[in-house]
């Protein structure tokens, strides 16, 4: 039994590793929002105008996408989960020290971090959830997923509560009030290079190159209960490769042969550009000068800013016990809901009550809006927040799983980037009007998943192509490797099962010839 926990541990422990790459993309997210709050920042890069404002946001943008389309699949596929993961670790390390060492009035330096940091993310951000679902048990591969998403949450914890420290602090220090904020970010990509190469691969990339059966055996034993639960899950991960390899394709090009991949990834791009125009992501940017038609105290919105990242952190938790209750569906249903139901009262809020002399809103007001926007946090965090990560994580077969996460979760960046360019202007000729958009995007979103999208709770990996109108890649890759029970093999005395037997391995060979 103290096996049994230790390995349990230790697969939490791994998992969390690996969701510590989602630090990055949290932190990233708010600091850029939180240093245009400072004076120091502005007079530092000779006060950017709006062009340059936006190029800065855009660089980033260009970075994720381009690494997350053409390069995070490949260096995840060949080089390994782990490579995949510290590389883009390196990328943000080097962009950090560019960016808070930037020569004074060199902004171009600046951007030119930015594009490393969005290269660096779209490496990481392609490899750990792969890394994650790879190695957790179906039982509990949305719990452990969940924490991905959560890691965003204290990533934008950490950056906004550093910088209502600083900001606390502005005159004592001058310009690194913002350039502390920045080289916070070391902290998490360093942590994960620590560990990164003393977890195991995973077993899918070992048998995909070059059939390392010994190596993925020893990853999946520090994992697993039982030499049974090994044996048998290494059968599966063979037989679903195989498959692929014959009847599909070992290579990228079944992202457009195979109609069932095809049509995963098609849905995937589209809850992942939806997972960014909920009203999240525009709020992830742009919540300072939303708040500032509000409350006109810079601190106070650095405070709200930080509490919301806070809260965050617990909202996203709530996914955990019910993801692999209740399933991915009914969350993102729900979740639609509950976001459009509160964006309309938010706008509702603003637009139907007096504004200030000062220009702000009554406390009454602003206190109502607060809530009404960490509402919407709260059913945006366990469902389009977390859930689209674990669904899109767990629906692409071995031979694609790699460069199809990359490319669906870039339609992120790709989807608000669009909306950044608009809202700034919608919001100021329309005001709080704007987030009426935002609540019938929501309320489509939740009619898209229920038409649409199926259900993929503690079902195996290897098996998910059922779902989609595919075949089951485990049951056909027995019959190639000449099996009697597709679903188990007979673990023998020393311990080995008969996967990587001989007799197996000729079988494919005749099947080929």
């Amino acid at each position: 039994m103290e096996l049994l926990r230790s390995k349990r541990a230790y697969n939490w422990y791994i998992s969390l590793v690996a969701a510590s790459c989602m630090v990055l993309y949290g932190y990233d997210a708010s600091v850029f929002n939180a240093v245009q709050n400072s004076t120091n920042w502005t007079k530092y890069f000779n006060t950017p105008d709006p062009e340059k404002t936006g190029a800065i946001n855009t660089a980033y943008t260009v970075g994720a996408v381009v690494s997350g389309f053409f390069l995070g699949g490949p260096v995840a596929d060949y080089f390994g989960r782990r490579i995949g993961m510290a590389a883009g670790c390196v990328f943000v390390v080097v962009a950090t020290l560019m960016q808070t060492f930037a020569p004074r009035g060199n902004i171009g330096c600046f951007i030119g971090g930015r594009v490393l940091i969005g290269i660096g993310q779209g490496l990481a951000l392609t490899a750990g959830p792969i890394y994650i679902g790879e190695l957790s048990p179906p039982h509990i591969r949305g719990k452990i997923m969940t924490f991905w998403q959560m890691f965003y949450s204290v990533g934008s914890f950490i950056a906004w509560w550093v910088n209502f420290a600083c900001g606390k602090h502005k005159a004592a220090l001058g310009e690194w009030d913002w350039k502390m904020v920045v080289i916070f970010q070391l902290l998490m990509p360093v942590l994960i290079l620590m560990q990164v190469f003393f977890i195991p691969e995973t077993p899918r990339w070992y048998i995909k190159h070059g059939s390392q059966f010994d190596k993925a055996r020893n990853s999946l034993r520090r994992v697993r209960e039982t030499e049974q639960d090994v044996e048998d899950e290494l059968l599966a991960v063979r037989e679903a490769i195989e498959f692929e390899k014959e009847a599909i394709s070992g290579s990228y090009t079944a992202l457009w042969k195979d109609r069932s991949v095809r049509k995963r990834l098609y849905l995937a791009f589209i809850i992942n550009a939806g997972q960014q125009i909920t009203g999240q992501g525009t709020l992830n940017t742009y919540s300072s000068i939303v708040y500032k038609k509000v409350f006109t105290n810079s601190s106070q919105i650095d405070l709200i800013n930080a509490l919301n990242a806070t809260f965050g952190i617990f909202f996203t938790l709530s996914c955990a016990p019910i993801v692999d209750r209740f399933g991915r569906k009914i969350l993102l249903i729900a979740g639609g809901i509950g976001m459009g139901i509160c964006m309309i009262i938010v706008a509702a809020v603003e637009t139907e009550t007096p504004t200030l002399a000062n220009g702000a809103k009554s406390p009454s007001v602003g206190i109502a809006i607060v809530f009404l926007l960490f509402l919407f946090a709260f059913f945006y965090k366990p469902s389009w927040g977390a859930t689209v990560w674990i669904w899109t994580s767990e629906v692409f077969s071995m031979n694609v799983r790699a460069q199809a996460v990359g490319m669906a979760s870039q339609t992120q960046n790709v989807a608000n980037a669009i909306v950044q360019q608009f809202f700034p202007t919608f919001l100021n000729n329309c005001g709080f009007y704007a987030f009426y958009m935002f609540a019938g995007i929501n309320f489509l979103l939740a009619a898209f998943v229920w038409f649409f999208i199926p259900e993929t709770k503690q079902i195996a990996l290897e098996e998910i192509d059922v779902l989609f109108g595919g075949s089951n890649h485990v049951e056909k890759g027995g019959d190639l490797l000449g099996v009697e029970d597709a679903h188990h093999t007979t673990v023998s005395a020393d311990q080995a099962g008969v996967v990587d037997s001989k007799a197996a391995t000729d079988r494919v060979e005749e099947v080929r010839a």
